[in-house]
């Protein structure tokens, strides 16, 4: 009598976690404003109207988020917005918009 696997060996692709990848999808450089964030909302609203910031709203889990970090060369800041995709998502985006 061969040995078999245990069914339950089988059935572990329905348990496997997917992995989510944080991408950076879009850069944003501001001057030295005052307030920095109420200037931000306009750039990142024109941006999430494009064909990719709908496709990167659509398809992100959890919702993008936005970094600041200051920008030493022209006392400024730059925004950075990451999309968190799982792996099917993250081909279709590196394939279509990259």
């Amino acid at each position: 009598m061969a040995l078999s696997k245990p069914k339950w060996l089988f059935d572990l692709d329905k348990f496997k976690e997917s992995k989510n990848y944080k991408v950076h999808v879009h850069t944003i450089t501001m001057g030295d404003v005052e307030d920095p964030d109420i200037y931000i909302a306009e750039p990142i609203w024109k941006w999430q109207q494009t064909e990719k910031g709908k496709w990167v709203m659509d398809h992100s889990s959890p919702a993008p988020s936005y970094h600041q970090y200051n920008d030493p060369t022209t006392y400024g800041f730059t925004y950075y917005i990451c999309a968190y995709l799982n792996e099917k998502d993250y081909t279709y985006y590196r394939l279509k918009f990259e």
